[in-house]
């Protein structure tokens, strides 16, 4: 267990800032980690987590370079990566945003905000698919919608577990998100060269478990602790938008000349 801790503040320390390493560690330290990181990690999906990260480190260093910008075989239009770029973070904000007030609005007043809510984080997924489609087909576009529907139904199933303060159910849906990840790198492998499937599957875990956090801290109404996750929550999405965007322009660099 320690020394799983310890890997994972190394790796922190590759992409977070000190402020949100101290978020992270604060609620480890908790008795339970909200949702009993022990337990957690017996199940294996915080382990499949820590030994993606370290992959995805080094990965991550060929693809971006020190000032964020992606790297290209040849010579590309700055203004098209950007366009792209900021579209994939957009995209990848509302997620978070749709899939967090879906999951905490979780009071029985609240249901015609959290059905709304859920809605909306359908259509982002949507969204999110269809930038892929002028790159890899629609067919291909549809099996990345379904695999992010299952990322949000997954989510909402933990929440729900988490409501209702069944384990079971919320290890039945951490096991659905661990899977999910796999599934995802595997896509995203099998459509780019430039992206490894352990590269992949580590940033969709790391981000899975930014939701899980969100949904523990809300249960115990740690309000505060909720606010000050949001920017590490951005910032890994962000981590997302710009891995995907350097692969596209390295895969297709006639396509932003």
């Amino acid at each position: 267990m320690i020394r799983s801790l310890s890997l994972h503040v190394r790796l922190l320390q590759s992409y977070c800032t000190p402020q949100d390493i101290g978020i992270i560690l604060s609620d480890i330290e908790q008795p339970r980690f909200n949702c009993c990181l022990e337990q957690v990690l017996m199940k294996g999906f915080m382990n499949k987590i820590l030994q993606s990260m370290a992959m995805l480190v080094l990965a991550l260093a060929g693809l971006v370079g020190c000032d964020g910008e992606p790297r290209s075989a040849m010579d590309t239009n700055p203004a098209r990566v950007a366009e792209l770029q900021q579209t994939l973070r957009d995209l990848w904000l509302g997620h978070i945003y749709w899939v967090q007030h879906a999951t905490l609005n979780n009071a029985p007043n609240s249901l015609a905000n959290r059905n709304a809510a859920e809605k909306e984080a359908v259509a982002n997924a949507k969204q999110i698919a269809i930038t892929v489609t002028p790159f890899y087909g629609e067919a291909r576009s549809q099996t990345l919608f379904t695999l992010l529907v299952g990322h949000v139904a997954a989510i909402k199933e933990y929440s729900a577990g988490t409501v209702a303060g069944v384990t079971d159910q919320q290890d039945v849906a951490l096991a659905r998100l661990a899977s999910n990840a796999d599934e995802i790198g595997v896509f995203f492998s099998g459509v780019n060269p430039y992206l490894q499937k352990d590269t992949v599957r580590g940033l969709i875990a790391a981000h899975a478990t930014h939701h899980v956090l969100q949904i523990n801290q809300y249960k115990k109404k740690e309000y505060a602790k909720l606010e000050a996750s949001w920017p590490m929550m951005r910032q890994h999405v962000y981590v997302i938008a710009d891995t995907l965007t350097a692969a596209l322009v390295k895969q297709f660099p006639g396509e932003f000349s």
